[in-house]
């Protein structure tokens, strides 16, 4: 394989964690598959991420097929935690990952999905409300995590009461996903997910004597041809719900409002133009979405270019493909830098991944962000930073985690 000496990625420098994107850009000109330590390879031009992410050539089932390097304890104990239980519909290959689909697919439909628009709109417009008698709002405390949360509790017909025990928990399980995670790390995740399983098995079996009418009762209920979640899907799928169902969600409103703060003319054209709310929050997503990477894992030899040299991938090497990184890539998207909210190929974005791993709650995170900063830019005149925003010291979920505004 091609060695590149430059440009130098270092994931632990303050200047990329704080502003990712002009080192994309660099790595997209010189090094588009930059060979990283560990043995990865980084993809950063829009038609590799895409076309990989679409690839029957690669898997997600990166304990399955992966290439281990032994010699990395973080790695090893990673595989070890995998094994430890079902494997959620994020980490399978058809044709478990087509069954399962298919079966939560039946519970989670885009219309029920649109049913949750007048609560969604009765929970923002109650914290707007409180934001209204108190001039001011931290827009992530009192807006970007209660709402999803909420939403995703009720969407479940699980309690709310313990909101900040699962925030905590929450975070710990999306820390042990990132590349830089340490073994501190790790083991706070596994502690949160021994917190986490039990809680969810007593509500769980609690919802089998009485069903409800709510998604878990659903999910308990759905059939395929005879076919069912067996318990342990049905515990990852449930874990997968609760924390993605509102981490990712969280960040999105986050760094989507400050992104228009930054950008006042767009906050501007949106508020008095209602037209814009059916694809804004997907240039949003384009412009700083929370996700940034996702990994695949070569199932056959591939190769990319590398910037002048060839780039040859072997079979169970992993593939970072960096969604941030092929957002701004102006092959794609014209001015990538700029925020643009009537972007007309905004919905192009990678944000959600593509092909048969496309975010299968995508239609709700887009509607909470979409009634969130409608409801937050139109119900106020003047919106405006009390203190500096600071982000979360993350690679994989980019995502603000203190916006303090003023609001009249």
């Amino acid at each position: 394989m091609t060695t590149v000496e430059r440009p130098l990625w270092d994931p632990f420098d303050p200047a990329f964690r704080a502003d990712p994107y002009p080192f994309y850009d660099r790595l997209r000109t010189e090094a588009p598959a930059y060979p990283i330590p560990g043995g990865s390879v980084a993809l950063t031009r829009y038609s590799d991420v895409f076309a990989t992410l679409r690839s029957n050539q690669v898997s997600r089932d990166v304990e399955a097929n992966a290439t281990l390097d032994e010699s990395n304890p973080v790695a090893v104990r990673r595989r070890e935690r995998r094994r430890g239980g079902a494997k959620t519909i994020l980490n399978l290959d058809p044709p478990d990952h087509t069954r399962l689909r298919r079966l939560v697919s039946k519970a989670f439909t885009p219309r029920a999905i649109e049913q949750l628009r007048p609560r969604i709109e009765e929970m923002v417009d109650a914290r707007l409300e409180r934001a209204a008698e108190a001039g001011s709002i931290e827009l992530i405390d009192e807006l970007a995590f209660p709402v999803p949360f909420d939403v995703i509790s009720e969407l479940l017909g699980m309690p709310t009461g313990r909101a900040d025990e699962l925030r905590d928990w929450s975070q710990a399980l999306t820390q042990g996903l990132e590349p830089t995670v340490t073994m501190e790390e790790l083991d706070a995740a596994d502690a949160a997910i021994m917190q986490l399983v039990p809680y969810l098995i007593e509500i769980i079996e609690g919802r089998r004597q009485s069903p409800g009418d709510d998604l878990l009762s659903a999910l308990l209920a759905v059939e395929d041809e005879g076919d069912t979640l067996s318990p342990e899907e049905l515990i990852s799928f449930v874990v997968l719900l609760y924390v993605a169902g509102h981490e990712t969600t969280v960040n999105l409103i986050g760094n989507g409002m400050l992104a228009l703060l930054r950008h006042p003319d767009q906050l501007e054209a949106w508020r008095h133009d209602p037209s814009l709310d059916a694809s804004a929050v997907d240039e949003l997503l384009r412009f700083d979405g929370p996700v940034q990477h996702t990994v695949r894992v070569a199932m056959s030899p591939m190769t990319f270019d590398g910037g002048g040299t060839t780039v040859s991938i072997e079979p169970g090497q992993t593939l970072l493909t960096v969604l941030g990184a092929a957002n701004h890539d102006p092959a794609m998207f014209d001015d990538p830098h700029r925020l643009w909210l009537a972007r007309p190929n905004a919905g192009k974005h990678t944000a959600f991944s593509a092909g048969i791993h496309y975010c299968l709650g995508a239609s709700l995170a887009k509607l909470e962000a979409t009634v969130a900063i409608t409801r937050l830019i139109r119900r106020f005149d003047t919106i405006e930073l009390a203190g500096d925003p600071t982000f979360r010291d993350r690679l994989t979920i980019r995502g603000v985690d203190h916006l303090p505004l003023s609001v009249t």
